[in-house]
């Protein structure tokens, strides 16, 4: 029985790394997307786009090992959880790749509106969101419910830029008719930003899940108590 359970952590350890690998890439595309925009780097841009390709691949390779883990170990209680947490997650970063890709192609568009990209700034929101990444994957890995509920209070904050950068491009084309095209693409790359951001949300939740067994819908309160989250679905 304990060569059994060895040979079994031993393939969550390894479903575990292929999980970090996949977080570490999509993260490094979000990065280089927002760095193609800011940059104005057409090839960049497409080597992003060419890129998706392989986070599905990752996607299906990952969602193979859970399901044979499924299938042969037939794995109980946290053990259950951790394989389905993991389901979860890569659906939510293969969709902050997507998401990145988005930003890539609105970049390849936005070369020659330099002007217009300048309007806000999205590194700074990019550089949120990223640290969000991490740290949902980093809650996941080290079992450390305080990094998920960090993550949750950093997404107020981005939530916070996103409104403040969206009044911001939204005046801008107002004043400017002229560049409504550019403003529009400008409105759906921060859109994309704060999107990732509630992916990782997304994954925060889940790892209180597996170390709690209670999934919900959560906002963040540092002080440990949980309120589900405001809609803002007419924000946009």
């Amino acid at each position: 029985m304990t060569v059994v359970r060895h040979a079994f952590d031993e393939e969550l350890q390894l479903l575990q790394n292929e999980l970090l690998a996949m977080g570490s890439y999509v993260e490094q595309m979000l990065d280089h997307a927002v760095q193609s925009l800011c940059q104005r780097d057409e090839d960049l841009a497409k080597d992003i786009v060419r890129r998706d390709d392989e986070v599905d691949e990752m996607d299906v390779n990952i969602e193979m090992h859970c399901l044979r883990l499924l299938a042969l170990q037939q794995p109980m209680a946290r053990d259950l959880r951790l394989i389905g947490t993991v389901l979860k997650t890569i659906t939510d970063l293969e969709r902050i790749g997507d998401h990145s890709v988005d930003i890539a192609k609105a970049a390849i568009k936005l070369k020659d509106y330099p002007s217009v990209v300048n309007l806000v700034d999205v590194p700074l929101m990019k550089q949120k969101v990223c640290g969000m990444i991490r740290g949902g994957l980093d809650s996941f890995t080290q079992h450390n419910l305080e990094l998920a509920y960090d993550v949750c209070d950093m997404d107020n904050e981005v939530d916070k830029l996103y409104r403040r950068m969206r009044r911001a491009i939204v005046t801008a084309m107002q004043i400017n008719p002229s560049n409504l095209e550019a403003c529009t693409l400008m409105l759906l790359v921060i859109y994309y930003l704060e999107r990732c951001a509630d992916h990782a949300v997304n994954v925060a939740e889940r790892v209180v899940f597996v170390e709690t067994g209670v999934l919900r819908q959560l906002a963040a309160s540092h002080s440990g108590v949980w309120v589900p989250e405001e809609n803002n679905e007419n924000d946009f």
